[in-house]
């Protein structure tokens, strides 16, 4: 959950999913919907597909593997959250890097190239300081030292142990390290919503299973393409992606569109709908209620 949402967000909803399915035996066998409907709102919905089909593996096998090759191999278990796993549940040497340990180990050794430049260097760097011993712990406190200390605004240079041995401190100008990414510019995608109300519901469907929000319920509509719908709208939505932003048009039809089912309006919250459908619903009921008064 912590992979692309704060703790704040997070911790609520964290509480909530681990009562619902405390063990991962529970989990892998929950239905994929219910799965999908919990983590509605938190985004970037494969790392919801993928938990899913972790659990499965992971109780089919009996348990978890304790290496971090055999980590990697799991779905959804990247470079990093293997290394993090083997070294601190498992106690191997692994070299765990993230967001705040490239900062450290960048600001360190004066590496002034954005951290997508220098990852191999970053790399090489961090497996040079891990230790043999207590991996987990060193690659906790660099984390800690990165999120606490080593921040990305306004370090706390004075209180970093690291600070006689660090490049960017002897500079005198650590946020310089490392490099700030160039920050592509995200292509504008359009879509439509057909918004199909009977007897106080509105007809849901739920997204095909791969591609983005796959397995989500949605209201229904065409693929998304290159150019805007001429059809008015009752209602447009703009959502953010993270390789482009979605203009989205709410537009009225009278038969329901694909399988499905009808949702009570005064039940939208318990349908598991992701931001942007949620949004869009919540902007056709807001534009009808200003018509109403």
């Amino acid at each position: 959950m912590l992979q692309q949402t704060t703790v704040a967000a997070v911790t609520p909803r964290f509480e909530r999913f681990v009562a619902r399915w405390p063990t991962v035996e529970a989990l892998a066998a929950a239905r994929d919907e219910d799965v999908l409907g919990e983590w509605a709102g938190l985004g970037y919905y494969a790392r919801a597909r993928n938990l899913i089909a972790c659990a499965r593996e992971v109780a089919a096998k009996g348990g978890f593997p304790d290496t971090e090759a055999e980590l990697r191999k799991l779905p959804g278990i990247g470079d990093y959250t293997a290394a993090a796993v083997a070294a601190i549940a498992f106690g191997r040497r692994a070299v765990v890097i993230d967001g705040n340990v490239e900062r450290v180990v960048s600001r360190l050794h004066g590496l002034e190239a954005p951290v997508a430049v220098s990852k191999a260097r970053i790399r090489e760097l961090t497996d040079a300081m891990t230790p043999h011993g207590r991996a987990g712990d060193f690659a906790q406190a660099m984390m800690d030292l990165g999120a606490t200390i080593c921040r990305p605004k306004s370090p706390d240079c004075t209180a970093c142990p690291l600070s006689d041995d660090c490049t960017a401190f002897a500079f005198g100008e650590p946020e310089r390290y490392p490099g700030a990414k160039v920050k592509a510019v995200r292509p504008v995608r359009y879509g439509v919503a057909h918004w199909v109300e009977r007897d106080g519901c509105v007809w849901l469907v739920r997204r095909p299973a791969k591609g983005i929000l796959g397995g989500m319920a949605a209201l229904p509509g065409p693929a998304w393409g290159e150019a805007p719908s001429a059809v008015p709208a009752i209602a447009r939505v703009t959502h953010v992606f993270t390789h482009f932003r979605l203009e989205l048009a709410v537009v009225l039809a009278t038969e329901p569109d694909g399988e499905g089912w009808w949702q009570p309006l005064g039940a939208l919250d318990h349908a598991g709908l992701p931001t942007l459908y949620r949004r869009a619903a919540e902007a056709v009921l807001q534009a009808r209620s200003k018509l109403a008064a």
